[in-house]
């Protein structure tokens, strides 16, 4: 597990600084605020682990499909957080790298989904038609895109940040969770000097082979869950 101390520069914060989150993994987060990191508290459902069977959900996709993780049994499957209003997700897709693993998964057999947790009024939120209006401008190649406005994949799998990954073999069990890469900035520049955690774990997962880094720390902005 990578050290949950670190703190994001204070350049890569050009928005609102309460919503950038840095470190999930363990039940504490560590959050930078105006400069500062603070400890929060994780919800009360237990953490997803890894090495141990990946909660199961279901969901309606972007289509209006039901996407249950059991179903897909036999098969690798990617989970993406994301929230298309945060610059940490614009930098991954505006760069072309959030697609360019979206294609190599696709390449490999991988069902890969993307996920939308952020409740009507809050960052991120959209309509179904607005979620394919994105995949379509940004060129973007999910097997579907799960809208979950009420959390409840979101919180089964304590997905905290956005972009957030999560990578479960065939047989169900969860392999791979954290960070997308080992640099937090808003930085296209910065996609080449940084650990591509999640393409390594892909690639390892999609060769029969065990990941090296299977927890990381993930970063971006926090998932605004629903009160209700």
């Amino acid at each position: 597990m990578t050290n949950m101390r670190s703190k994001a520069h204070p350049a890569d914060l050009p928005f609102d600084r309460r919503t950038l989150m840095l470190g999930t993994t363990a039940g504490v987060t560590m959050v930078a605020t105006g400069g500062l990191t603070m400890l929060s508290t994780s919800p009360a459902l237990a953490s997803p682990q890894i090495n141990k069977p990946a909660p199961d959900f279901t969901a309606v996709d972007s289509n209006g499909k039901t996407q249950t993780l059991s179903a897909l049994r036999g098969k690798i499957v990617a989970l993406e957080w994301t929230n298309h209003d945060c610059p940490y997700v614009r930098k991954h897709y505006n760069a072309g790298n959030m697609q360019a693993l979206q294609r190599q998964a696709a390449d490999a057999g991988v069902v890969w989904l993307t996920v939308i947790s952020s409740p009507a009024g809050e960052q991120g939120h959209v309509s179904p038609e607005k979620a394919n209006e994105l995949t379509e401008t940004r060129k973007a190649a999910p097997t579907a895109v799960l809208i979950d406005p009420k959390g409840q994949v979101g919180r089964a799998y304590d997905a905290r940040t956005t972009p957030q990954m999560f990578l479960i073999n065939a047989e169900g069990v969860l392999v791979y969770m954290g960070g997308i890469d080992s640099i937090a900035s808003t930085r296209a520049e910065d996609l080449q000097k940084a650990t591509p955690y999640f393409r390594d774990a892909l690639a390892a997962v999609t060769k029969g082979e065990p990941v090296t880094n299977a927890v990381t720390r993930p970063y971006g902005c926090t998932v605004k869950y629903t009160t209700s």
